[in-house]
């Protein structure tokens, strides 16, 4: 049996394949498999990947004839894993080498659904530690104990699907799938629905993944309409968590984190084409009138008074009801 999936897509990253395959080469044992997903890139990625499917141990080569984004790329691998563990990397980062072996054994020691690590962020010649916002590390414990509190960074604010490792078992249980179509912030739903229906997790300071910041082919670094499907998400993270059995205690932790995201892109709309700034502020206004209206008013109430007149004014927006009902 395969030990551990490792599903990678890539999409126009010719300048940074090479280095991420290396790495994985530096990962590879007989029972891993590499999923390479190539999301139908324009540039030489297609090449690279043909190159690595012959040379990389254990690659399995998948390609989309349409571009669907990162969420439906991570599908298409996971539709595909066949290992015991599965996992995660995006096609512009890279591993230390013997890394997964390392997260594998650490796995198999706790025999919890799935495990959190830090991972190291990497802007131009920067380095910097970025590390779970969970104090334990080692300790196996309910993820949904930890989801909380409202007002601070918790493991659900940690929302990189590579920063971590998972048990097929979720996959079984349809909980390792990510909102098909999503273009941005399609870890927010996935790391919320993770905590709220896993049984057990652990947190561990295992440093293996190197994250690149400010590529600019990335949609966070690039102003264009796709960064709004943020909207969606974080609807969809406050909708499910509605639905909860402990909706009343978790729904001003996901109100309040959408109204925190609202605002950092409101703080700088600039980067935004015009158009796109305009829809912004009407979708984002129609988000707030669609929250639950008392939650919404506890999380403004405990915000600072920058973010939280931004959003009061933008509460005040005129929405038609179209817009609220979307």
């Amino acid at each position: 049996m395969v030990k551990l999936s490792v599903i990678v897509p890539f999409y126009n990253v010719q300048q940074y394949a090479p280095d991420t395959l290396k790495s994985l080469h530096a990962n590879a044992r007989d029972d891993f498999e590499f999923i390479l997903v190539d999301d139908c890139s324009k540039d030489e990625t297609p090449d690279i990947l043909e190159r690595a499917a012959r040379e990389l141990p254990g690659a399995v080569h998948l390609r989309h004839e349409q571009n669907g984004g990162l969420a439906t790329a991570r599908n298409t691998g996971l539709d595909a894993a066949r290992g015991e563990y599965i996992t995660f990397l995006d096609g512009d980062d890279w591993l230390a080498p013997g890394y997964y072996g390392q997260l594998v054994a650490s796995m198999e020691e706790l025999g919890c659904d799935f495990v959190r690590t830090d991972h190291v962020q990497c802007t131009a010649r920067a380095r910097s530690v970025h590390r779970v916002p969970h104090g334990l590390r080692g300790v196996v414990m309910s993820p949904r104990d930890v989801i909380l509190p409202a007002d601070r960074s918790t493991s659900v604010d940690y929302a990189f699907a590579w920063a971590g490792m998972y048990h097929r078992r979720l996959l079984d249980q349809g909980i390792l799938h990510f909102t098909h179509g999503l273009r941005t912030a399609e870890d927010r739903p996935w790391i919320w629905r993770l905590h709220r229906e896993a049984k057990s997790f652990a947190a561990l300071g295992l440093l293996g993944v190197f994250y690149r910041r400010g590529v600019s082919s990335s949609l966070t670094q690039i102003g264009d309409v796709r960064q709004l499907d943020f909207i969606k998400a974080f609807d969809q993270v406050v909708r499910e968590t509605a639905e909860d059995r402990d909706a009343d205690i978790l729904l001003p932790k996901a109100v309040r984190t959408y109204c925190a995201i609202i605002s950092h892109h409101l703080g700088s709309i600039e980067r935004f084409e015009p158009a796109v700034a305009r829809k912004l502020k009407s979708l984002s206004a129609a988000a707030l009138k669609r929250m639950p209206q008392g939650v919404l008013d506890e999380a403004l109430d405990s915000m600072d008074m920058q973010r939280a007149t931004r959003l009061r004014r933008l509460r005040r927006r005129p929405v038609a009801a179209g817009e609220v009902a979307a």
